[in-house]
């Protein structure tokens, strides 16, 4: 029997990988060497850069997209649950886990393109996708740009921009801390850790994305909008999403965070799984509406004059 261990993690990443200033617990031990699996992993060159990825199970393709500063064990649960079902595919984002970084200026576009490449790489005719925090925004654009088809995108904890609309303030607060940290260090000529790197991924964080509302209007595929209630990124531009898109549903998940999909992999992955099979249904809730309409229409028919 897998022997579990939880990490206790007291730490900050960011507006897309937002831990809460308590702690959080994080499954990060699994039977198979997720990230890391010799196995399994390969590279491939996309966008002038190589991409690390790796492929589980067998059905129709899930790409999985972890959040920011992250890497592929980060999703170690959902490839556990869905390579049950699909044919998982999930690789390290640009500058993070074992994809090397090639650009100054790193951009959720590039990362966008960076996995659209690696569908055309793996000749997919259609994907479905779960993002995480970044790997939600990833997927939105994707879904914008559509480049490749997509049949679902389930964007857990996803924003359209960086400021307080969207964002709570402590968030921002955090992020305005972290980077005068690494200007710090940078400026201090500090060698203990890849400051230009953790300069760039903060600057998606902090700086990013700027998608505008008119053009969510443009994504074909359903879309599952999830947050916790405690995420760092407002419950009502969670809403905002939603609201805004062609074929969505909405799910706030109750008494959670920014972290469900790792720290209570049971209920992200159970309400992800249902989105992803079982066929999309948006009901209106105009049944009263029509129940009304549908009795007065009753009462006319039964009190019409008939001729002899």
């Amino acid at each position: 029997m897998k022997n579990i261990f939880r990490l206790f993690i007291f730490l900050f990443i960011g507006l897309t990988s937002l831990v809460s200033t308590a702690q959080i617990q994080l499954n990060l031990d699994f039977d198979i060497p997720y990230g890391n699996n010799k196995t399994v992993g390969k590279y491939v060159e996309i966008n002038g850069a190589n991409i690390y990825y790796e492929e589980y199970g067998d059905g129709e393709p899930l790409f999985l997209i972890h959040g920011n500063s992250g890497s592929i064990i980060w999703m170690g649960d959902q490839i556990d649950y869905f390579k049950k079902k699909y044919r998982v595919i999930i690789a390290d984002s640009r500058g993070q886990g074992k994809f090397e970084l090639k650009t100054d200026s790193l951009t959720y576009e590039q990362i966008a393109e960076d996995w659209e490449g690696l569908a055309k790489h793996l000749k997919l005719d259609s994907v479905s996708i779960i993002g995480w925090s970044d790997g939600g925004i990833v997927g939105l654009k994707m879904g914008v740009n559509n480049k490749i088809k997509i049949k679902k995108i389930v964007s857990m904890a996803a924003n359209l921009r960086p400021d307080s609309t969207a964002v709570h303030s402590w968030a921002i607060d955090k992020i305005k801390e972290e980077f005068d940290l690494i200007e710090l260090k940078i400026k201090d000529n500090d060698k203990t850790q890849n400051w230009g790197l953790k300069k760039q991924l903060m600057g998606l964080v902090g700086n990013q994305p700027n998608i505008p509302i008119t053009d969510l209007k443009k994504i074909k595929a359903k879309v599952l909008v999830m947050a916790g209630d405690e995420d760092g990124i407002k419950s009502e531009h969670s809403l905002e999403i939603y609201k805004n898109l062609q074929k969505a549903q909405l799910c706030i998940m109750p008494g959670e965070t920014h972290f469900t999909p790792s720290s209570n992999p049971e209920l992200f992955n159970s309400i992800a799984d249902k989105f992803l099979s079982e066929p999309f249904k948006r009901p209106k809730s105009d049944f009263f509406y029509k129940a009304s309409r549908a009795k007065k229409t009753v009462a006319n028919t039964s009190n019409r004059c008939t001729t002899p």
